[in-house]
């Protein structure tokens, strides 16, 4: 599925093919916290079918805890994640389905480490919700 996306304030633009069914949540707390929320949702997209169309985003190298290390590029203006992938020879580009603007036709279609996830997260359904505000 083709798709495109930006950052909030617009800066960084990206095009990029992608499988619907490969959207996936991980609840590491890395992703946490480089996320400010309590999971991450990502989406891969291979290496010759993602773009940047505008904008050279800010980069940032995390050593996670197998000691591997990680590409995280955002916007140095607005501060949107965009992507994570390889430091070298990247095959693949982990977007972030927020800044997708098909996001709505992606489902999660798998989670990983649930081990890291907050206890609240499975009863959301539960929890009072307005539509707006």
């Amino acid at each position: 599925m083709k798709i495109d996306g930006r950052c909030h304030c617009g800066e960084i633009t990206f095009e990029a093919e992608v499988d619907p069914d490969a959207l996936h949540i991980c609840h590491c707390t890395d992703c946490q916290t480089l996320s400010g929320s309590a999971f991450r949702a990502n989406i891969p997209a291979p290496a010759e079918h993602f773009v940047l169309l505008s904008g050279t985003p800010k980069i940032y190298v995390k050593t996670a805890e197998s000691g591997n290390k990680r590409l995280h590029a955002f916007c140095g203006t607005c501060g949107a994640p965009i992507y994570s992938s390889a430091v070298e020879n990247p095959q693949s580009y982990g977007l972030r389905a927020g800044t997708i603007r098909q996001r709505a036709h992606f489902s999660p279609r798998r989670q990983i480490w649930r081990r890291s996830a907050l206890p609240w997260v499975d009863a959301l359904t539960g929890v009072p919700a307005t539509e707006q505000g």
